[in-house]
């Protein structure tokens, strides 16, 4: 019951505010203002349905670890992005062709707020939170990383390829780095900062979709195992290898710290307080 009663208020905010944002057709301010307003009541419904239903303190979303956590994960995904760029333009598979736009590159930033917030609440906050608390971790990871990837088999240009791509590099990636840090912040900002570097700063398409220019203008070519084709860089084998390694680096640490949790039956009872350490 806590799943479905959770999954339908963090549903129901994620899909007002992603009318408004759409509504404000990449107009800079106002898609920046209800990308951003959007992730902040995503946030705050999310902490009270929890509250609710489990009689918790929410120390996932936590506000004094909001600031290091956000930035940690941000600064990490436009890093990992930026790496998966620069191995494609190596190859000579991708070139700028020119300035983009700074109003661009600002609604993109909003618009990917709200997707990271809304999509990590979904899949890490809800799902893989309590799927571990029925199954461990590993059901959690991998449960989780495949719903992730199913949800974007619908997009453009998507594949049965991409969705398992998806799924391996960014639903394992973020489950592990919740996992790791037992705080929702860390996966928001790496979303968030992988997503912004992809359209906001390098110009290339997320998961299939457009949207106006970025701080850059540029072009894929190349074959699609190199480049990701018509989805984007996200299918590219270099997407797939830094999602990778980014996982296990994620689940090393959280090995070391004690945060990789068996099926409930099999746990000790003060292993249980790891959930929500």
């Amino acid at each position: 019951m806590r799943l479905v009663l959770q999954l339908l208020v963090v549903a129901a905010v994620a899909m007002a505010g992603s009318a408004a944002v759409q509504a404000a057709n990449w107009n800079m301010p106002l898609t920046l203002g209800f990308g951003v307003a959007t992730g902040v009541l995503l946030i705050l419904a999310y902490a009270w349905i929890v509250r609710r239903t489990e009689r918790r303190a929410v120390d996932e979303v936590a506000p004094r670890a909001a600031v290091s956590g956000l930035g940690r994960g941000l600064l990490l995904g436009v890093a990992l992005f930026a790496a998966v760029i620069v191995n494609i333009a190596f190859l000579d598979g991708y070139h700028v062709i020119g300035r983009g736009s700074v109003s661009g590159a600002v609604a993109l930033f909003g618009f990917a707020v709200a997707a990271a917030v809304t999509e990590e609440l979904l899949f890490r906050g809800v799902l893989f939170r309590i799927f571990e608390d029925w199954a461990g971790t590993w059901v959690a990871l991998v449960a989780s990383a495949a719903l992730f990837g199913l949800s974007h088999a619908f997009n453009p240009h998507a594949t049965v390829w991409s969705t398992l791509a998806v799924a391996v590099e960014a639903g394992g990636m973020l489950g592990a780095a919740y996992a790791a840090t037992r705080t929702l912040w860390v996966p928001i900002g790496l979303h968030l900062g992988w997503n912004f570097a992809e359209g906001g700063i390098f110009g290339t398409d997320v998961s299939g979709t457009d949207g106006p220019d970025g701080l850059l203008r540029a072009t894929l070519s190349g074959p699609a195992p190199l480049t990701g084709g018509g989805f984007g860089p996200e299918l590219s084998l270099y997407a797939v290898a830094a999602g990778v390694l980014a996982t296990l680096v994620f689940l090393g640490l959280a090995h070391r710290r004690g945060r990789i949790l068996p099926r409930r039956g099999r746990r000790p009872a003060q292993a249980n307080a790891t959930l929500s350490r």
